[in-house]
């Protein structure tokens, strides 16, 4: 997928979220959608930094 049709996905689902739940919600969906994405960021980070062999010098 092209990285422009990636951010038009993105945004058009937050579109049709905010159309459709109250503010608070969003907030919740908003900071879940947040924890998720820096947990999947330090699971990769994580898995590269093993994959790469560097924990072994250690």
């Amino acid at each position: 997928m092209d990285p422009r049709e990636l951010t038009l996905l993105v945004t058009g689902a937050a579109s049709a979220l905010y159309g459709s739940l109250p503010a608070e919600d969003l907030a919740v969906l908003g900071a879940v959608l947040t924890q998720l994405g820096d947990t999947l960021a330090t699971l990769a980070a994580q898995k590269a930094w093993l994959e790469s062999g560097r924990e072994k010098e250690k």
